[in-house]
Order: structure tokens, then C-alpha cells, then sequence
């Protein structure tokens, strides 16, 4: 094993964790000692390193004490949620708002809520095929269980504000959320990954895990707008049964290395799948997405678009996998994957995948790779437009779209000012390019 894996199982035994958990924490330590560490050769880390784990080797478990986490800070401030805040994992309760009936930490669960949390964590991830998963099930010490009974809607959403913050030496942190919907239910849940712009040297490993149930709908956004030392892997894993819907967002830019892995099961019929994403590498950051969505029964649907936008020396990869099983007829599934690549240095591998395994399905697939149109630059510039206002103005345009369907008002007006500055224009002259 790697230094990094003997280190992992070190800090596995340091933790002080609830003994009803004892069997997922031996499970997934036993997977994580037995798995082999990716490498070149692996197809689903082909092009995604883990050599900057290596300086994670000496790590220790992140600590909020003492720490000044609010300075250069920016929650989605207009939105009415309830507020849970985690600083390096630790949680904030002072500054978190009061937990409403059905949500709440692993750690002050009643007898019902623990028989719940024993039922589903860890049973709708595979922690044979995802690595980092078994290493969250052996780190299990804490999490978070939203759970919404049948018939009822959460009154506000859920907003959780993660916060990673840097360290004498690197800080680790497991993050790990349970979503539990039960028939007829709603919810919306946002996941928000930030830190500082100061130099981060920490290590992020965070699971979510959500089960849809019948007549269910969930609404879920995952940002990731980390500083780009910050080492992170994440995952979000999904069962949807009978005429379940999930509407998923995600954003993120790139770091040192990020991974974040989406799998999506369709248990029941009539389950409906909408997953957007969008990534925007810059400098010499890696981003690397992988999407598996698997439909199991029929009269299922799904509908996957994904785009980036990769500058100057960075890399992206995606890759977007649709399975179609023997009896999943009368499927509907496609997956678009665009990127546009505004340095020549930048990089940028896609493949999206469909295997189909039944006849009576209609399913489509696509990805494509480009630079901006130097037509539509010269028409900018032909009307007094800079050529780097009108590049941003192309960029910009090029992901409009997935951000105008994103449901939630007060994550729009979040992004857009961000992005604006991420591209380097006014956010007066994005919110006008936004809705013009």
C-alpha cells in the first residue's frame, strides 16, 4: 500500500465514533486495505494522478478551534434555508441555524432515526467500485441525516456550508450526508464546498448518499468554488424508485486534483433523471467528472448535459456513462458533453459511453471539443468590443444556459457576480448578457 493508504487506516483508529457503526467503518476499512491504488493503467483514473495525495500522507484530522473562518467567506447570503455549517468537518452549532424535526447528525439520532441510518448508509454506494467510498465508510465518525416522511415538504431548503480552512500541516476532513425521501416527499438540498483564497493544503473527502422514493422529487446543487491547493474527492450517489425525480446541479472549477463521481441507479418505473453540470478549470487545475447513470426498469428517463470551459494550462476530463439493462424498454436517456478550450495549452479528454442492452429504447449521446468562433470574435471587435471583453462575452454565453434553468433564484444571482469575475467582466455586463 501507499503511504497515503497506511496513513488513511492510521486515521481511521484515531477516531471516536458511535459503535452502531462499527460494521460499516470495518467494511470499508477491509475494502480500502484490499484495493489496488489507482494508476495510469486504471481505466477510471487514467488521466486523473493521485501523486498529490502523497503530501496528504502526514495529515491530520481537521480542528475548527481557534480558527477564523468567516474572513473572505461567501455563503449564499439571500437564500432562506436552514444553515448548517461544518468547518474542516467539524460542525458549527452556534452558527448553525436550529435543526428542524428530521434532520439531524449521526451522533443524536433517536432509536428510529439509527435503524434508518443503518438501513441505507452505505447501501446505495458500491464501495467495491468506488475507491474513495470504502475510504469514507471507514472514516465514518459523523454525518448528517435529512430525512423528509411520506407526504411532506421541507419548509426551507437545506444549506450546508462546508469549509475547509489551511494548517500547520494538511487538515483532512470526511464529510458524509444521507438523504432519505420517503413516497410522496419533497426536498431541496444544497451542498457548498468553499474556503479562503489563501494557500489550502487540506484534504477533502466527502460522500452523499440519496434515496428517492416513490413519488418523490428532490432538487440538489453541489458548488465546489475551492481555493486551488485544496485536494478533494466527492461523490453523490442516488437510488430513484417508482416515478422518483431528481434535478441535480453541480459547478465547480479545478484544484491540484478533484474528482467528483456521480452514480444514479433507476430502481422504479417512471423515474426521471435531469443532471447539469458545468466545469471551469483555469491556470494548471485539474477537474475530472465521471457519470454513471443505470437504468435498471423500464419507462425510465434521463436527461445529462454537461459543459466546460478549460483555460490556460489546465485539464478536464469527463466521463459520462448511460447502461441500459435487458429489461429497461421503452428507455429514454441522453448525454451531451460540450467543452470549449480557450488556451492552446489546454486539455481536455471526454467519453461519453452508452451500452445498451434492450431494443425498444431511444437513446442518444454526444460530445464535442472547440475554441471559441473566430467569426463571432471579429463581429464582437468589429463593434467596439475588446477582444478579450468579447471572449468573455462567448465564454459566458457558452454555459448561460444550464445556469438560466437552474431553479433556485438565489443560487443564480450567487454565480453570475462570481463568474463575472472568473472571466475577468462587470457583473453589470453579465447580468445584462444573462437575460438579454
Amino acid at each position: 500500500m501507499t503511504d497515503f493508504q497506511n496513513r488513511a487506516l492510521e486515521l481511521a483508529a484515531q477516531q471516536n465514533s458511535p459503535e452502531w457503526l462499527g460494521t460499516l467503518r470495518r467494511k470499508g476499512a477491509d475494502s480500502w486495505s484490499a484495493a489496488s491504488w489507482p494508476g495510469r493503467k486504471t481505466e477510471h483514473w487514467k488521466y486523473t494522478p493521485l501523486t498529490p495525495l502523497q503530501s496528504a500522507a502526514e495529515g491530520s484530522w481537521g480542528s475548527s478551534e481557534g480558527v477564523d473562518w468567516t474572513h473572505n467567506i461567501e455563503p449564499i447570503d439571500d437564500l432562506d434555508a436552514t444553515r448548517l455549517i461544518f468547518v474542516n468537518g467539524q460542525f458549527m452549532a452556534a452558527e448553525s441555524s436550529e435543526l428542524p424535526k428530521g434532520i439531524v447528525r449521526f451522533a443524536d439520532v433517536d432509536a428510529d432515526q439509527q435503524a434508518l441510518v443503518q438501513e441505507h448508509l452505505g447501501a446505495v454506494v458500491d464501495a467495491g467500485r468506488h475507491l474513495f467510498a470504502a475510504l469514507s465508510n471507514a472514516w465514518v465518525a459523523d454525518g448528517l441525516l435529512v430525512h423528509v416522511p411520506r407526504g411532506e415538504k421541507l419548509a426551507k431548503p437545506v444549506y450546508i456550508i462546508n469549509v475547509s480552512t489551511p494548517g500547520n500541516e494538511p487538515l483532512i476532513s470526511n464529510q458524509r450526508v444521507l438523504v432519505v425521501l420517503e413516497e410522496n416527499s419533497q426536498a431541496e438540498v444544497i451542498e457548498h464546498y468553499v474556503s479562503s483564497d489563501v494557500k489550502q493544503n487540506g484534504f477533502v473527502n466527502c460522500l452523499t448518499e440519496i434515496v428517492v422514493g416513490d413519488n418523490a422529487q428532490i432538487q440538489h446543487y453541489r458548488i465546489n468554488l475551492e481555493q486551488e491547493d485544496l485536494l478533494h474527492v466527492g461523490g453523490v450517489h442516488v437510488d430513484l424508485h417508482r416515478s422518483a425525480s431528481f434535478y441535480g446541479f453541480t459547478i465547480a472549477q479545478g484544484s491540484r486534483l478533484k474528482r467528483i463521481d456521480y452514480q444514479v441507479n433507476h430502481r422504479g418505473e417512471g423515474a426521471h433523471l435531469e443532471l447539469h453540470g458545468v466545469y471551469l478549470p483555469r491556470n494548471k487545475q485539474l477537474i475530472d467528472y465521471h457519470t454513471n447513470v443505470e437504468h435498471c426498469v423500464p419507462h425510465c428517463t434521463t436527461n445529462e448535459v454537461f459543459r466546460g470551459i478549460v483555460g490556460d494550462s489546465s485539464k478536464a476530463v469527463f466521463n459520462g456513462r448511460i447502461h441500459i439493462h435487458p429489461h429497461a424498454q421503452k428507455t429514454l436517456a441522453e448525454l451531451s458533453n460540450k467543452n470549449l478550450l480557450t488556451s492552446r495549452t489546454a486539455e481536455i479528454n471526454t467519453k461519453p459511453e452508452l451500452e445498451i442492452y434492450a431494443d425498444d429504447v431511444r437513446c442518444a449521446h454526444g460530445a464535442t471539443i472547440s475554441q471559441l468562433n473566430e467569426t463571432s470574435l471579429f463581429y464582437l471587435q468589429s463593434r467596439g468590443v475588446s477582444h478579450a471583453e468579447a471572449m468573455s462575452m462567448l465564454s459566458f454565453g457558452f454555459i448561460n444556459e444550464l445556469l438560466n434553468e437552474v431553479p433556485e433564484p438565489a443560487i443564480q444571482r450567487f454565480l453570475r457576480p462570481r463568474l463575472a469575475e472568473l472571466f475577468g467582466r462587470e457583473s453589470s455586463k453579465i447580468g445584462q448578457l444573462a437575460y438579454d
